[in-house]
This record gives structure tokens, C-alpha cells and sequence, in this order.
């Protein structure tokens, strides 16, 4: 379909400059369970402990390093405690995987190829050319303006 003179596509084909991050209302509108896939990245133990904590509406979350408390659900605080694993994100971990958890790790700050390159040891051109591509893998997609 052609744009009108004067218009632009809202479509820009993302570089490797172009921010990412988890778009959660993908979830939603693709009518995917977005916890059960969350719990996917929890270990053994980070499962257990959502099982048993799973009942409590929110916690109060002290993050180690900064001191700030937060109030979080039990999945958030399991899943806060797996990002601070060595091995949460390994060379076994998939491309899509890894990406989504650095994402989990750093509270969505959008972060481009390049950052994730870093992050996950894996070439940013690989991750530029999933992530663009035509089919959107678990809601990773580009920062539009309306995100920000």
C-alpha cells in the first residue's frame, strides 16, 4: 500500500541504534499468558518460592544494592532474585530468551543491538535482524514515540 505525498510510514526499518524493550501490551493483544511465560525464567527454587508465596497480593522488596524498597507481587520478587543469578542469562540461554531477560533484569529500560550485544555476548546484527524482522518474538519490539 502506498503512503499519500506528504505523510510519512509509521513503520521505520530499526538499525542498530534503535531502542527496544518488552512491549507488555503484545501480551494482552496477542491473548498470551504472560505470567506463565515469566515463570519459565525462574529456577527450581524461584518456583518454589512464587508456589508458596504466590497467594499474597504484594511484599515489600528491599533491592540489595540501593536500599529502595518496593512493593512487588511474589512472581516480580521471584523473578528479581533469578536476574541476580550468574547464570541467569548463559550461552545455553536462546537469543530471544537472553534478550527478554536482560529487559526482566533491568526494569525495561529500552537498550539497543549493540547494549544487548554486550549484555548477552551475542552479535548485535543477529539480535538487530531478530527483532526487526516481521514476527514480533515475546513482545520485543522497538521503543515507538507513544511508548515514551
Amino acid at each position: 500500500m502506498a503512503v499519500p505525498p506528504g505523510t510519512t510510514s509509521k513503520r521505520i526499518k530499526p538499525t542498530l541504534e534503535t531502542r527496544f524493550h518488552i512491549d507488555y501490551d503484545w501480551w494482552e493483544r496477542e491473548g498470551q499468558d504472560l505470567r506463565v511465560y515469566l515463570l519459565s525464567h525462574l529456577d527450581p527454587a524461584q518456583r518454589d518460592f512464587f508456589a508458596a508465596n504466590r497467594d499474597i497480593e504484594e511484599i515489600d522488596w528491599i533491592d540489595p544494592a540501593t536500599g529502595e524498597v518496593t512493593r512487588v507481587d511474589a512472581l516480580q520478587r521471584a523473578l528479581m532474585e533469578a536476574s541476580r543469578q550468574p547464570d541467569f542469562i548463559s550461552p545455553r540461554t536462546s537469543l530471544v530468551d537472553a534478550v527478554f531477560r536482560v529487559f526482566l533484569a533491568n526494569n525495561n529500560t529500552p537498550l539497543t543491538p549493540v547494549e544487548l550485544g554486550e549484555i548477552t555476548g551475542r552479535d548485535p546484527r543477529t539480535i538487530l535482524r531478530t527483532l526487526s524482522g516481521t514476527t514480533v518474538y515475546k513482545g520485543l519490539r522497538p521503543v515507538s514515540d507513544e511508548d515514551e
